[in-house]
């Protein structure tokens, strides 16, 4: 495994990614457009292929067979320290971040992460605007785009 981090990424590397997540794809417009806003992008690549990336906004995607082997210690690490050169004195940035299990919870706390409670944060809420997603309490289905 040879890995090597860059500051870009096209909207099929990330779709790519997502596949390999499990999640859906996303219309490749919509996807450059939302990495064009990104303040900060950090990708991992092993040899030619992208299995990874994160963004100053929170988002960390990486193809499961990749992760906890550092590469999202690498990550965070690089995305506090670009977030640190935007800090004014006397300004804070609050970084929240969402883990699906209690390994990423664990990872997550080693890296200064503190869990939030309901009482002192309030509950984590989502709405999805489109039609080609459906989300639940109880179910996660998601279709890919539909190329015309």
């Amino acid at each position: 495994m040879n890995i090597t981090f860059k500051n870009t990424i096209t909207p099929d590397e990330t779709n790519a990614i997502r596949k390999a997540m499990g999640w859906r794809k996303i219309h490749p417009e919509q996807m450059q457009e939302t990495l064009d806003r990104s303040e900060y992008i950090i990708s991992a690549y092993d040899e030619d292929k992208a299995i990874g990336m994160a963004t100053s906004e929170g988002v960390i995607l990486l193809i499961p067979e990749y992760q906890f082997q550092g590469i999202e210690d690498e990550f965070i690490s690089r995305i506090f320290e670009f977030l640190r050169t935007k800090l004014k004195p006397g300004y804070g940035i609050q970084l929240d971040i969402r883990a699906w299990n209690e390994k990423q919870i664990a990872l997550y706390e080693r890296l200064g992460f503190q869990v939030s409670t309901t009482e002192n944060r309030g509950m984590p809420m989502h709405i999805c605007l489109t039609d080609q997603i459906e989300l639940t309490d109880k179910m996660f289905h998601q279709m890919d785009y539909k190329e015309e």
